[in-house]
């Protein structure tokens, strides 16, 4: 009687007509012992041809439940289909100067509905190939009519549908954002209001147009996801248990309901975990991070709760699919000491595979972008797919394997852990994070590590680690070419520093993406002018990073850091631009020219020595106007050395200085940190042997006799235009470097009452080794006269910069635009 009644009333709420009749009259055929109804327990009283009618009739049931199954994924496509209509006319007024959404807009209000609209689409062609399949068997079978509905099988396709219900993961964190977006800019742009509120879909089963407002159409998918478990419910109850698809539904079904218990929180508990305590443990920040070990490098995921760092593993990890989680370590954040160690240098193996794996990422990128243009032509590669899913793992091992700069973490316990970064960036946005609440906590809630660690999955943010080739053809408006920044100045500082800046730009790795300036001189408003320039393939996002040196050495500070996106409109024009960092702003410009890359090597480049080799070589090698040793040695001289008596004149260890000098002829990174801690005379006898090694010195040996008749001149006037004279006809290299140098001279000798070096002193220590006369046609004691008297001459010029032909010179030059300016790294001279 039950099933009976149960059937009846479903077929009439699926408008299916049934004929009168009744239910005694079925009881009787089915039930032909009066007491079965009293003793389950019994089954001799079924015969077969009555049993059969029970199967045939829940098969029924079950094919009804199918068709409406299979109907109601066909209205669900097409809503998806309409939400996505509007999203190509989106992006492309994106690129306009006046944008319905910018690109990150629409890449929040959209985000997911592509995927989950190619997964219900494989579902619904699945099922009704199927369907259609069991028909045609019926038909053919004739008088066995429903053997065919009972043999086929649908519960795979239902596994396959659950088992990527963590597709709908990012959609429902995403969903209020998007909602939001839609809200606002329903409310202030009428074309988008138009679009907004009155959204068609006219692909129905009875090609009726159904209207719907954008708001609407974003919910449908959360409604969707809450009926899958019922709709398996339903399917389960109608199909018999020795049925083939029972226990792969009942598999679909605890799947789905163990999905959908996690929806159900509210949105407290999709961020937080409740304690021992009664407390909430909120999740403030997660990410993919590289963990250092004694058995190397591993990627790890990071959750960072309002009072300790959990770090897991990735267990069967498989690109775009579920993750499964394993606790591998937490800290509690109470008395935890975070230390940012610099950056490492990788033993030459590791550099070397690197390299190579850059190359094969850089040729899987071009076999990826030879067989979407065979694709586009319609001619279909099998390959594709396993090109990608080769880029992707080489990105991946790049990712593990390539980060260099080290953040410490060390408890109270004697614990300590290490993390490398491959950005500066996201290293800052961790070590903030965590000191912010380091500030904030004064005690910890032991954790329930299963429970803390089998939650990760539904309260992280992060969904995958950020792979480029995760995105391979989605890329809209990235940069693939030159990307050319000029750093200038940077104001807002409260008092003054030495400031070295850090730019970063995202896309694929193939080049280095991360250069730093050279640090400024003590300013409150620091000024660089130096351009840096990137090989970029795939950048959207440039990142910059302010870094204040420490004064004991020990970690740097980071002072601000900001970030823009990048706009392919900015092509061989320079834009400038103020970037706000916090209570600071950064003055920069920037220039893209687009053009094909050419392939990265698959060798290690070998760094070319320093010491005596001419300085334009160098100059051009490193891409400046004035060598790095000259610029490193010479502000940590100022840093450290004005104070100190006889600098200059008092030389250091010469086997520190040869090992210094050995470190800049063979790692340039590594030099650079040795100079901020080698002893300060060290690095000035470095400064002082760097120019007395050179093979030919700063001023030009056929300039000396020049110089020799320009100190002779009796008028001063003369004397000094004469003077700028030569100065202009040095070659750029030697000219930039001899203003730095003699602005550095002069800056030393402003503390002469401590220091004890006059410009005359300073003279006579670097004279010799700037200038040099032909050889065998001057004695030494009117050599050394020359020398000393060039330079003190010079120096003492930039002294008196308000009478200086000079400074005026030096002055003009710096208000040159920036592509006239050949040598923008001027310094301040102070009146």
């Amino acid at each position: 009687m039950d099933l009976f009644e149960e059937a009846l009333e479903y077929l009439q709420i699926e408008n299916v007509a049934v004929q009168p009749s009744s239910p005694s009259d079925l009881l009787e055929e089915v039930f032909t012992d009066d007491n079965f109804l009293q003793s389950p327990l019994r089954t001799d009283s079924f015969s077969l041809p009555n049993a059969r009618n029970a199967s045939e009739d829940m098969l029924e049931k079950r094919l009804v439940v199918l068709r409406g199954i299979l109907n109601s994924e066909q209205l669900y496509l097409n809503e998806l289909e309409t939400l996505l209509m509007p999203m190509k006319a989106l992006k492309a007024t994106a690129g306009t100067s006046q944008p319905v959404l910018s690109c990150q807009d629409i890449q929040t209000v959209f985000f997911q509905v592509p995927e989950l609209l190619v997964l219900h689409k494989d579902f619904y062609q699945g099922l009704k190939a199927r369907l259609e399949g069991a028909v045609e068997q019926d038909e053919d079978l004739g008088s066995e009519l429903h053997q065919g509905a009972y043999q086929f099988s649908v519960g795979d396709l239902f596994q396959k549908l659950v088992s990527q219900l963590a597709t709908y993961r990012g959609f429902i964190d995403n969903y209020e954002s998007a909602v939001e977006i839609v809200r606002c800019c329903t409310q202030t742009d009428q074309r988008f209001r138009t679009l907004a509120e009155s959204m068609k879909s006219g692909k129905g089963s009875d090609n009726s147009q159904t209207e719907y407002t954008f708001e609407a159409l974003l919910y449908k998918p959360l409604d969707r996801v809450t009926k899958t478990t019922l709709v398996l419910h339903d399917l389960l109850s109608h199909t018999p248990p020795d049925h083939h698809d029972n226990a792969l539904l009942q598999e679909a079904l605890r799947i789905s309901s163990s999905f959908l218990s996690g929806l159900n929180e509210t949105s407290q508990c999709k961020k937080a975990v409740t304690l021992s305590k009664g407390m909430r443990r909120q999740l403030m920040h997660d990410g993919f991070v590289v963990c250092a070990s004694e058995h190397g490098p591993s990627l790890r995921h990071l959750f960072l709760y309002t009072d300790l760092l959990l770090c897991v593993k990735l267990r069967g990890y498989t690109l775009g699919r579920q993750t499964q989680y394993r606790y591998s370590w937490h800290m509690p954040l109470f008395g935890l000491r975070v230390h940012w160690a610099g950056e490492g240098d990788h033993p030459p193996e590791l550099k070397q595979r690197i390299s190579c794996m850059k190359a094969k990422m850089y040729q899987l990128r071009e076999a990826l972008a030879q067989q979407t243009g065979y694709q586009k032509k319609g001619l279909h590669s099998r390959f594709m797919d396993r090109i990608q899913r080769k880029l992707q793992e080489c990105e991946l091992w790049l990712l593990t394997h390539s980060p260099s700069l080290t953040l410490e973490l060390h408890s109270t316990s004697g614990r300590s852990h290490t993390l490398l970064m491959s950005s500066l960036h996201q290293l800052e946005e961790w070590r903030e994070a965590i000191n912010k609440l380091i500030g904030e906590n004064t005690d910890t809630v032991p954790p329930d590590l299963l429970t803390l660690t089998n939650s990760c999955v539904k309260l992280r943010m992060t969904q995958q680690p950020h792979l480029e080739s995760l995105h391979y053809g989605n890329a809209v408006r990235s940069l693939c070419g030159t990307l050319s920044v000029v750093i200038h100045s940077c104001s807002g500082l409260q008092q003054p520093a030495c400031v070295w800046v850090c730019v970063e730009v995202d896309g694929f790795e193939f080049y280095s993406n991360r250069a730093q300036t050279h640090s400024s001189l003590n300013s409150l408003n620091p000024q660089w002018n130096q351009e840096i320039s990137f090989q970029v393939d795939g950048a959207k996002n440039l990142r910059v990073v302010c870094v204040t040196p420490s004064e004991n050495g020990k970690e740097d500070r980071v002072t601000g850091r900001g970030s823009l996106k990048l706009d392919p409109a900015i092509t061989k024009k320079w834009k400038k631009l103020n970037l706000p960092m916090g209570q600071l702003e950064l003055s920069l410009s920037i220039m893209y020219s687009p053009h094909p890359l050419d392939p990265p090597s698959s060798t290690l480049p070998q760094q070319l020595p320093v010491f005596s080799i001419p300085i334009e070589v160098v100059a051009q090698q490193e891409g400046v106007l004035v060598p790095q040793v000259v610029r490193s040695c010479a502000e940590e001289v100022e840093r450290r050395g004005l104070q100190e008596e006889g600098i200059y004149r008092t030389s250091g260890s010469a086997k520190d200085i040869q090992l210094l000098k050995h470190t800049f002829d063979t790692n340039l990174g590594e030099a650079l940190k040795c100079v901020r801690s080698a002893e300060v005379n060290v690095v000035s006898g470095t400064l002082k042997l760097y120019f007395r090694d050179l093979p030919e010195p700063l001023f030009p040996v056929d300039h000396y006799h020049s110089l020799k008749k320009a100190l002779d001149l009796p008028d001063l006037s003369s004397k000094q235009s004469t003077l700028q004279n030569i100065l202009e006809s040095c070659p750029d290299a030697n000219r930039n470097t001899l203003l730095y140098l003699f602005h550095h001279l002069r800056r030393v000798a402003e503390r002469v009452d401590v220091n004890k070096m006059s410009i005359m002193n300073l003279a006579t220590v670097f004279g010799p080794s700037l200038l040099r006369p032909p050889v065998s046609r001057v004695d030494i004691s009117e050599e050394v006269v020359v020398q000393v008297q060039v330079v003190f001459f010079t120096c003492s010029v930039m002294t008196c910069p308000l009478l200086s032909p000079l400074y005026q010179w030096i002055q003009r030059m710096k208000r040159k635009p920036l592509c006239e300016l050949h040598f923008p790294e001027f310094f301040e001279v102070e009146c």
